[in-house]
């Protein structure tokens, strides 16, 4: 009889039930009002006195192994459901992560940078707050020259000499200082000027500004780099230029592409005439490579510059400038298609 109860103490050891129901059954089974321990304790009364001590002792082992193992597994099986109440269900799929999406800005720079990669134009930035060498003077803009009213300044403390830039020609000339021709490149960022926030209007905006410095660089060149882009970022085939003004280039034009009148749209952001206005452009003036330490008589070049706001406009018809800065994700959420 010892021996079979020794032999019940090693499978209450080896238990390892996992459900509610399969702990209860064993409780049953072995503490129940018809389990084993009740017929082992009616079966003390015919053991031999002499081994009543060991008899009772090997019971009691028992009695307590198994409310011992009864004891551990409703705790262990408590801590996993309190466990799977603070994860929830694992074995469910997990909730879809919402796909993000670019800034329209970003989508657009992104697209302007590639074209002209694809020409040999490299990307240069710089600070965005500038001194007035690198914003005005350097680029023909001399103090008190009456153009920089045009201009609308931010200025740091009060401090004639330290701004916040107003175009990113800025980051043109700092890399004509560190840099020998061939220049060709691109300067993408952010620029300040105070002016009244409107649907058309903001006092930040960003613009893409090109740079392309060499030998017998002529007007003809720049025409068919402008006809280049238009057609890569437009499909648009027809341009002019008309004379316009600006310090930093001699001689200087605007640009227009012709948008065309196939549908109500296109009446109303060309005002009926079919062309739109995209962008500034120009030959460098030789003063501005001459403030640049380069040599006008053996290089010349052409600059251009564009809003990347005003492209996006144009590319996904958005009425209203501020929309690109109030971060409301029913208007970003449109352009998760075109990432």
């Amino acid at each position: 009889m010892l021996d079979k109860i020794k032999e019940l103490i090693g499978d209450v050891n080896a238990f390892s039930g996992v459900s509610s129901e399969e702990i209860e059954a064993f409780r049953i089974k072995f503490l129940g009002s018809k389990g084993i321990l009740k017929d082992l304790f009616a079966e003390f009364k015919n053991v031999p006195n002499d081994q009543k001590k060991e008899f009772g002792q090997t019971i009691n082992t028992l009695k307590q192994a198994a409310e011992a193992k009864v004891a551990s597994l409703k705790e262990a099986l408590e801590n996993a459901v309190e466990e799977k109440g603070v994860y929830g269900d694992l074995t469910r799929p997990s909730e879809p992560i919402e796909l993000g999406s670019r800034h329209p800005i970003s989508l657009v720079k992104n697209q302007i940078i590639e074209v002209f990669n694809r020409i040999g134009f490299t990307v240069s930035e710089g600070p965005e707050i500038e001194d007035d060498w690198h914003n005005f003077t350097a680029l023909n803009l001399p103090e008190y020259h009456p153009a920089r009213d045009m201009q609308d300044t931010f200025f740091i403390d009060k401090n004639p000499d330290t701004l916040l830039r107003t175009h990113t020609s800025s980051v043109q000339v700092r890399y004509m200082e560190n840099n020998e021709p061939p220049i060709r490149t691109i300067s993408p960022g952010r620029v300040f000027r105070n002016e009244d926030i409107s649907a058309r209007a903001h006092c930040i905006f960003h613009q893409v500004e090109g740079l392309y410095i060499d030998t017998d660089v002529s007007f003809a060149d720049l025409k068919q780099t402008l006809l280049y882009f238009t057609k890569e970022m437009f499909g648009k085939s027809k341009i002019r230029l008309r004379p316009s003004y600006f310090p930093f280039t001699e001689p200087s034009a605007e640009v227009d592409i012709y948008w065309g009148l196939e549908t109500e749209t296109d009446y109303r952001i060309t005002k009926g005439t079919g062309w739109l206005e995209i962008m500034g452009c120009g030959m460098v003036d030789p003063n501005v490579l001459k403030n640049a330490n380069i040599d006008p008589t053996k290089y010349s070049g052409y600059a251009f510059g564009m809003g990347i706001e005003r492209i996006a406009m144009l590319l996904y018809q958005i009425p209203d400038i501020r929309m690109f800065y109030e971060n409301d994700k029913r208007f970003l959420e449109q352009f998760k298609s075109v990432l």
